[in-house]
Order: structure tokens, then C-alpha cells, then sequence
């Protein structure tokens, strides 16, 4: 393991995961060793994890001095871990309690810090005790499952920051929300050293009230990320945290308790990945965290380009590169699609109501709304029950709301790992095998100068029936750009000659 050396001279070591952009790892415990993270879920596949073991710790020393556990003092560690990296401003991960020493590290160094994502975070340095009503709250969430039945009366022994060895069997499932509770308990046995942890939370190690005021003038952005089923601390508690950020994004995994990128890998790295990643944003859109991408002046008109089914908003680059000269420019994953929520539950509906709670979310009402195959089907859906929220409405080769003839039959899942959530494949097609009548009788409820685009005869969707939806659309027009299905793709010359020719400057 790569070693450095600390202001006293204590060897640290620590762990590189991964390439990239290095994000700095910090074990919770207090005092734990790092190995317990592994590679986050995945994470590392992003991002270089560099995973640091505390002094006194795993494959660090003991120091001379053992009074430099406490929490104040270990700051001093984790700057000199930044100059040993050589960056001048630093990305910091930290779990459970080791959010009170990357809060220290902020308050104190806050122009070293480039973000902050704070992982079922402890709350003691700025002054939230987790409380036992809030641990017995917590299991009352899960009595309905049997496998928590025995460790009803035991969620006091969860409490973060206790030794691995002292987490009863009966109390180890509040930890996690979906894994096997055991087989991580045994990974994490023996990595925390008890005696150096009394001494991190040793007097004068937290001045809550001065911490809490510096945290209010730390810049950087800050995620906070707590687990649904959590005690310690529960989602109450890490959003009093949150609120203390000027500029801190809050988000709740489903699902999950202390330990999310163990209880839902992929749910963990998408919401960490979008967060750390400068091009993507995030928004809380009707109960979904819905990741976004943007260009353009913020004051310019806006444009909603929305994707089709197993892509994602990266399809939109170049369209939104011709567009943001005068506009600005917005295009977002829809649920189950690449960086967004992927909740399991599928259907045009639903994808309507992102693009409407999107919409309500960035107050983008009177948008011209671009979108693309299953994106198209629920711009339009949208349009139909709100016909005056969308100020101006591109189709591009729509799904006609008329059954397929001949039925899609079962489709098979791909082996390889998948950008989007595989349930929308068969929720969807099962929708256009029979969609609902509705669809087509409402269509012509639809207000907004709407431009319907077909790929031609090497489209997916029948030209004929594209042509009638826009002849049902009172202000509907249609075109055909020879491009198949892909039309924006495949022409990204033309397709945006059709929007400027449609009324987009």
C-alpha cells in the first residue's frame, strides 16, 4: 500500500481504487480502517477511490502520541494526504462518523475543497445527537419483515461509531437495508480500534457552534446521502445537516440503511456519479431524482429535449450545441435511464409525469419540449392533459397510439450491463402492443404549434400513421428527414434546420 507521512512524522497508509479524477475516501468507525468500503458499489469503475486508513488504523501506524486521534486533530491528516496527492483542491467522500471530521476539514480548508459527498453522515460535530427514539423509529419502518423480528428491541446496538464486535447478531439487519447483514459484519471485524476511538470524540475535539457557522460559508457543493432505513442517522437528521451547506444537494436511497452501496450498488453509484460529475445536474421531481444536463445563457428561452427509451440526455449534445446559441438548453434522464432514479416501475404515464414534474421543478412552463420516440409519446401524453404547459412541441418519430400489428412479442434481456433499467423494455412494449384508446381520442386536445418528424421508410414507426397524427393535431405539422429512426442522430445537420424552420431561432 502506498504510504506518506503525516506532520508528526506517523506513516498513513492508503488504498488506490480505480482511475481518474482521485476522490478522497474516509472511513467511518470512528476509527475504522478503510477496507470495510471496498470499491463503493462500484464507484471506482468512475473515479479513483483513494481510501485512507486513519492513523493507528489498519495499514497506518500507531502514533507516538495518542492524543492525535481526536476528531480535530486528524484534519491535519487528511491535508497532508491532499499534498501528498499534489492537488490543489480535493474531492472528499466520508461515511458515517467520519462526516464530522470531513465537516472540520471544511470549515477549516474550505478553499481545498472541490465537493463533498457525506454518506449516511454522523451529525454530533455540528451539534444533531442522534437520538435512541430516532434508532427504535427506524426499526418500527421494518417490523413487517420477519428477519427483523429478533432485533426489535436491539436498535441501540447499531449505533454508528460502536465496535464491530459489539453489534449483536439480533441488531446487525438495521445496519443494511437489503444485504446480508452478517457476511458485511464480518468484513468490517476487527478494523476499528476501540481505544484510539475513545479518544477521537475526547473534549475539545467538536465546537459544534463554531463548526456549524463555518459550514455556512463553505462554497463548494455538497452532497448529502442518507439511507431510507437508517437510525443513525435517519433522513431527518442528515437534512438539518444538509441545510447548513449554502450549496448542498439532499438525497434519499430507497431502500437502504447505513451502508447503501451495499444495499443497492447501482443506486448508490448513480446518484454519487451524477453528483460529482461538473456537466450533470440534479432535481427532487415528483419523489424522483431526475439527473440533467444544461447549455446555454440561463436567461435565453428554454428547449426540453427528452430522450427515447435505453438512451439517455447525452443523445441531445449535439442537437443542444446547435440550439444554445439562442436558447437555453435542457435534457434530462428519464426515470430508469442512465444517472436518474431507477425505481422498477415503468410506463408512458409515468415518463409524462417526470417530464411534467421536471418542468415544475426548473419553472420551465410555456418550454418548447423536443422529444424523441418513447420521449415524444410522453411529451405528447403531457400535452394532451396540460395543453398549456408546453409553448411549442417537436415529435420525432413518435409510437402512433394505435396497437402494433403484429404485436411485439417477449423480449430477452442482453447479458451485457445496461445504461437504463431492463423492466422498461417489457413495461413499455406491453403498452404498445395495447395502448390506451384514450391516447388517440385525446390528441386533438393538444394546443401547442406541434411539429411531428419522421425518419421515412427506414423509420421504426409507420410514416402514414405519424402523418395522421399531425393531421389530428389542430396546429400540427409533419416532415420526413431520411434518417430511420434515429432522425436526430443520424441527421444532426438537418434536424435542427427543421426546428429553426419550425419557429426556434
Amino acid at each position: 500500500m502506498p504510504i506518506l507521512h503525516a506532520y508528526d512524522g506517523t506513516e498513513l497508509a492508503y488504498r488506490l481504487l480505480g482511475e481518474g479524477v482521485p476522490l478522497i475516501c474516509l472511513p467511518g468507525g470512528p476509527m475504522g480502517a478503510g477496507g470495510y468500503l471496498g470499491d463503493l458499489g462500484g464507484l471506482s469503475a468512475r473515479r479513483q477511490l483513494v481510501v485512507l486508513d486513519r492513523r493507528g488504523t489498519g495499514e497506518s501506524a500507531v502514533p507516538d502520541d495518542p492524543s492525535t486521534y481526536r476528531r480535530d486533530r486528524l484534519v491535519d491528516d487528511v491535508e497532508a494526504l491532499r499534498e501528498h496527492l499534489g492537488q490543489e483542491r480535493v474531492d472528499l467522500l466520508a461515511h458515517s462518523a467520519s462526516a464530522g471530521l470531513a465537516a472540520l476539514y471544511a470549515a477549516r480548508h474550505p478553499q481545498r475543497l472541490r465537493s463533498l459527498v457525506l454518506i449516511a453522515p454522523g451529525t454530533r460535530a455540528v451539534g444533531t445527537e442522534v437520538t435512541g427514539q430516532d434508532r427504535r423509529g427506524a426499526g418500527e419502518l421494518r417490523r413487517d419483515e420477519p428477519r427483523y423480528a429478533a432485533g426489535r428491541g436491539a436498535p441501540e446496538a447499531t449505533r454508528p461509531g460502536r465496535d464491530a464486535g459489539e453489534v449483536t447478531s439480533a441488531a446487525e439487519p438495521f445496519t443494511h437495508g437489503r444485504r446480508d447483514a452478517r457476511a458485511h459484519a464480518a468484513t468490517t471485524s476487527g478494523q476499528t480500534d476501540s481505544g484510539a476511538a475513545r479518544v477521537h470524540c475526547r473534549d475539545g475535539a467538536f465546537d459544534p457552534t463554531a463548526t456549524a457557522a463555518a459550514l455556512r460559508d463553505v462554497t463548494a457543493p455538497v452532497l448529502v446521502l442518507a439511507g431510507e432505513y437508517d437510525g443513525g442517522p435517519t433522513p431527518d437528521r442528515a437534512a438539518e445537516l444538509a441545510a447548513l451547506f449554502p450549496n448542498a444537494e439532499f438525497a434519499v436511497q430507497r431502500g437502504a440503511a447505513h451502508y447503501p452501496w451495499l444495499d443497492d450498488p447501482g443506486a448508490f453509484v448513480r446518484t454519487v456519479e451524477a453528483f460529482l460529475d461538473p456537466d450533470v445536474l440534479s432535481v427532487q421531481a415528483g419523489g424522483i431524482r431526475l439527473a440533467h444536463r444544461a447549455w446555454g445563457d440561463p436567461s435565453a428561452p428554454p428547449v426540453v429535449l427528452v430522450h427515447g427509451r435505453c438512451g439517455d440526455s447525452r443523445t441531445w449534445t449535439r442537437i443542444a450545441g446547435h440550439l444554445a446559441d439562442a436558447h437555453r438548453v435542457y435534457a434530462f434522464d428519464f426515470r430508469g435511464h442512465g444517472l436518474s432514479d431507477w425505481p422498477g416501475r415503468y410506463s408512458f404515464e409515468l415518463f409524462r409525469d417526470d417530464l411534467h414534474a421536471f418542468l415544475e421543478a426548473r419553472n420551465l412552463a410555456g418550454a418548447t419540449v423536443v422529444g424523441h420516440s418513447m420521449g415524444a409519446a410522453a411529451a405528447c401524453l403531457l400535452a394532451e392533459r396540460e395543453p398549456g404547459l408546453i409553448g411549442r412541441l417537436v415529435l420525432e418519430e413518435p409510437p402512433p397510439p394505435f396497437p402494433l400489428d403484429p404485436p411485439r412479442g417477449p423480449a430477452e434481456r442482453p447479458d451485457e450491463e445496461l445504461d437504463f433499467d431492463w423492466p422498461v423494455v417489457p413495461s413499455t412494449d406491453a403498452q404498445l402492443n395495447e395502448p390506451d384508446p384514450e391516447w388517440w381520442g385525446r390528441i386533438g386536445s393538444i394546443t401547442a404549434p406541434t411539429l411531428v418528424i419522421g425518419g421515412g421508410p427506414a423509420g421504426r414507426i409507420a410514416q402514414r400513421g405519424l402523418a395522421r397524427m399531425a393531421e389530428r393535431i389542430p396546429r400540427g405539422r409533419f416532415v420526413t428527414i431520411d434518417a430511420g429512426h434515429l432522425v436526430h442522430t443520424g441527421r444532426p445537420d438537418e434536424f435542427p434546420a427543421e426546428l429553426r424552420a419550425f419557429g426556434l431561432a
